[in-house]
């Protein structure tokens, strides 16, 4: 693909997000959300490789599925009460309606059959934004809609999200459907608390977003498709991969990392909330996710010759690590001694 078609195509994408998330109206979100779906399918299958095509033709036909059920949900909801306000979202069928959209855009469960199949049919920074910046918009609807919806509702789907996105990535071997299921899990944890304090559940995603990016970068830079190959990449960037070690802890959500900062808050708030058990079942179920974040890091620090795999050894790479990869682990790893200063943005 040349330079300018990929110019063109981040343009769209940024473009699609931007009305998105700064519209009132339910037909510019619409519209937002069709450009970035139009943007994004060329790049899933720019490799030409019949599971690239494949990919794309399922994430077309998801998002074109969602995107049907947003405008049936804004119609409805303007035909009865006569108002396309995002945030005036009052009739109980298209609070529903949209719910199930929105979770069909995001991957939720039981809408997230298809995301881990698109994820392992993209490349690492294809998946990246599928997994980052193509989740932002949803979120967004989620975020201005949040008083209107069900909390039982989204409760239920938080809670089997976490539940299914660790158990389903404990025997996966390809490191793309390993974060796929990741990105199913966390968004398990910004459902549960969207409906009692949307703030943070952006937070969540925020941090959520620096994570992920600097784990999808980190990968890229090594070239790990499978845990077989990376086992075997402590020769080529030792370095970046006890960073790497830390920033998957850091994913996983253990003190005194930055990806503990959110589960802390969520579990303090819905302990307010007076849904404590909630709270209790979805801090168990995160430690299904814990699991596969610790393998990945034992294949990537903790496996050492003599090994049994058959891959050949890499040889060291002398280039500097990427200054973006640099930034975000640090964050990554960073950021919870000034979690004063965050909330207090808040």
């Amino acid at each position: 693909m040349n330079p300018q078609a990929k110019l063109i195509f981040a343009l769209s994408l940024t473009l699609g997000t931007t009305p998105t998330i700064s519209s009132n109206h339910w037909i510019m979100a619409w519209t937002g959300l069709e450009i970035n779906t139009l943007a994004i399918l060329p790049l899933i299958s720019k490799s030409h490789h019949p599971r690239a095509i494949e990919a794309a033709t399922k994430y077309f036909l998801v998002q074109a599925a969602a995107s049907t059920l947003v405008l049936f949900s804004s119609m409805t909801n303007a035909w009865h009460t006569g108002q396309w306000d995002i945030t005036q979202l009052s009739h109980p069928t298209s609070c529903l309606i949209l719910t199930v959209a929105l979770a069909m855009k995001l991957g939720l469960v039981p809408f997230h059959f298809w995301f881990p199949e698109v994820l392992q049919g993209s490349s690492l920074i294809v998946g990246l934004l599928l997994s980052t910046l193509m989740k932002f918009p949803p979120i967004t609807l989620l975020y201005l809609t949040s008083p209107s919806l069900k909390p039982s509702v989204l409760m239920t789907m938080a809670i089997l999200s976490t539940a299914l996105g660790g158990w389903m990535g404990l025997n996966q071997t390809q490191t793309r459907k390993i974060l796929a299921f990741s990105s199913i899990s966390h968004l398990g944890w910004m459902a549960i608390i969207i409906a009692y304090s949307p703030k943070l559940a952006l937070l969540n995603f925020y941090l959520y977003t620096l994570m992920t990016a600097a784990v999808f970068l980190s990968l890229n830079s090594i070239k790990a498709l499978k845990l077989s190959t990376l086992m075997t990449t402590w020769t080529k960037a030792p370095s970046l991969n006890a960073i790497l070690l830390l920033t998957l802890l850091s994913l996983a959500g253990l003190p005194p990392l930055t990806g503990f900062l959110p589960k802390w808050l969520i579990i303090q708030e819905l302990t307010k909330q007076e849904v404590a058990l909630a709270a209790t079942i979805i801090a168990l179920l995160s430690l299904l996710g814990l699991f596969f974040y610790l393998r990945l890091a034992y294949c990537a620090t903790i496996t050492l010759p003599p090994h049994t795999t058959n891959h050949m050894k890499q040889w060291y790479n002398n280039k500097p690590t990427n200054t973006m990869v640099a930034v975000l682990t640090t964050m990554s790893l960073m950021l919870l001694p000034i979690s004063p200063i965050i909330l207090a943005v808040l």
